[in-house]
């Protein structure tokens, strides 16, 4: 999956420092170059050099969120790519406020977060304890909901779980790859959002979320043991994964909506 190496994309991840190393090395694992730059004075001036973008809203602060909102209004500007990654919208007011105001202010390429996260953006009824996932999530409800949010803001979805969902409101695409382990270390849901950003750099939202999806879920699946070793046997299934073995190891489905 590794780029030609004369011409290597820039992305930049303003995340929290729980997940800023997994989400370098991810980057750095797939070929392009990381930068978590977070500092207001400075983002406008990286966000102008990156091919890819990701904001996420983990263990939120007023520094970041003013760098977030400077980032998010340069990528949409320059028309770069961007991926929001609304982590813990489901527990947080401040949190779930803040992805609304950034979603209704500019376009973004991909809404990201767990079923649970997707749920909170769309029903702001809808609270959970923490930022885990819904385990007893209704696939038919995170898909109606996924659907209908990637209408409302014109981008794709893409809803983390069990059975990853990834739509643009038109189709709904399932990866259903991966290995509980990933849901058991620190900062690997970030880093989905951050794998979704390298493969923004070189393909449209929608394929680019599928291919993080699957591209991780099937790297988890290769590493699946103990907590402990399974990071480094990620990132190191995250380096030597082929095209051709995403083909044979991807498992995919496909729903098309009907138009009313």
């Amino acid at each position: 999956m590794k780029l030609r190496t004369d011409e290597v994309p820039l992305v930049h991840c303003i995340t929290n420092p729980i997940s800023i190393k997994m989400c370098a090395n991810a980057i750095l694992a797939l070929g392009r170059r990381p930068i978590m730059a977070e500092h207001p004075k400075e983002v406008k001036e990286i966000t102008q050099t990156a091919s890819a973008v990701c904001v996420n809203l983990g263990n939120i602060t007023d520094v970041r969120m003013k760098s977030i909102e400077i980032s998010v209004k340069t990528a949409v500007k320059l028309d770069i790519p961007l991926v929001v990654d609304v982590v813990g919208a489901a527990c947080s007011h401040i949190r779930r406020r803040f992805a609304e105001k950034l979603l209704k202010k500019y376009p973004v390429s991909v809404i990201k977060g767990n079923y649970s996260e997707i749920f909170a953006i769309f029903d702001k009824s809808y609270k959970s304890s923490g930022v885990d996932a819904d385990k007893t999530a209704d696939l038919e409800r995170v898909k109606r909901e996924s659907a209908a949010l990637a209408k409302k803001y014109n981008c794709v979805v893409m809803a983390s779980g069990e059975t990853d969902i990834i739509t643009d409101g038109r189709q709904i695409v399932y990866i259903k790859n991966g290995c509980p382990t990933l849901g058991g270390i620190t900062g690997s849901g970030c880093a989905l959002g951050a794998v979704c950003a390298c493969f923004l750099t070189d393909m449209d939202a929608l394929n680019a979320a599928t291919y993080a999806a699957a591209v991780w879920g099937i790297c988890g699946e290769k590493a699946c043991g103990g907590s402990g070793s399974f990071e480094a046997m990620l990132m190191d299934n995250l380096s030597d994964i082929t095209e051709e073995e995403i083909e044979k190891s991807i498992k995919k489905g496909v729903e098309y909506i009907e138009k009313n």
